[in-house]
């Protein structure tokens, strides 16, 4: 891969740290680390990065300056993904969004989760589970863009995306269900495009095959999806946390729809968490 820069906002996170160390044991990425200098470089020490040529720090003097001069890094040029370290997310967004100097691109930005759960034959993506908390149609329809654009720079080719919902068939008393039927006409009229969309599909009927043939499902996303597309941020995150503490899955995330990819994971995410996610902003950023 193209030499990356990594763009980290209050880097003093030994998880974060240790993220780094990782990935550049992988030959992953080069950092900017900004933040509290001084605790940056103790807790370098404590990682064996204190003599990385890989690693560069940058004084802060506190949260939100860390976030702008994060942000602006990648603005000008001088980094290609920007991590959130150990601030809040509200903190870190208010600089990408920033109208002289952030990233915004006038789309939705959404978050993009891809998972390995262990015992299932392939990748799974989740869209959206951080970021919007009750889309409209058209957010919805942007949300879908940005994941099939993640999934694309990923190696899948033609993503197949479920729209999910409890049941399926329209029930007008259940948006989700009129919001999925919606999504599959947009895909089928063209609107959205480069993907193939279904729904509403049930959470079964969408990853299980078996389940699909035995409610006699006819479609080309059912029991095959690549992609789950949650009504609300409610069902997302549930599903998200679902499959980290129930199911031990693996799990890398970015925020799409920028003008570079974002890294926004949790400050309680392992430093192998990080470590994923930073590898899935690194694809994006190199097929961007």
């Amino acid at each position: 891969m193209p030499s990356l820069t990594v763009a980290v906002a209050v880097a003093e996170d030994p998880e974060v740290i240790e993220s780094v160390r990782l990935a550049i044991s992988k030959n992953l990425a080069q950092f900017i680390l900004f933040g509290d200098e001084d605790k940056i470089k103790s807790m370098m020490v404590d990682h064996s990065l204190e003599s990385a040529s890989e690693v560069k720090v940058m004084n802060a003097e506190n949260e939100q300056t860390a976030a702008m001069m994060a942000v602006k890094a990648v603005h000008q040029g001088e980094a290609n993904i920007v991590m959130k370290g150990n601030l809040p997310t509200s903190t870190i967004l208010k600089a990408v969004l920033n109208k002289e100097w952030g990233l915004r691109t006038g789309n939705v930005l959404s978050h993009v989760a891809l998972f390995e759960v262990p015992g299932y034959e392939r990748l799974i993506y989740l869209t959206d589970a951080a970021m919007n908390i009750a889309p409209s149609l058209e957010q919805k329809a942007q949300i879908i863009e940005n994941a099939v654009g993640v999934a694309k720079k990923l190696g899948v080719t033609y993503p197949k995306v479920a729209a999910l919902a409890a049941i399926e068939t329209v029930n007008p008393n259940m948006q989700a269900t009129i919001d999925a039927a919606a999504l599959t006409t947009l895909n089928r009229e063209g609107t959205i495009a480069g993907c193939v969309v279904d729904g509403p599909l049930a959470l079964d009927n969408a990853i299980s095959i078996k389940a699909a043939k035995h409610k006699n499902i006819q479609s080309d996303v059912a029991g095959e999806a690549d992609i789950l597309v949650t009504p609300t941020i409610e069902v997302g995150n549930a599903l998200y946390k679902s499959l980290m503490y129930f199911a031990n899955a693996k799990v890398g995330a970015v925020i799409a729809g920028a003008t570079a990819p974002i890294i926004l994971t949790s400050r309680a995410d392992s430093a192998e968490s990080k470590l994923h996610s930073l590898a899935v902003a690194a694809l994006v950023a190199r097929g961007e």
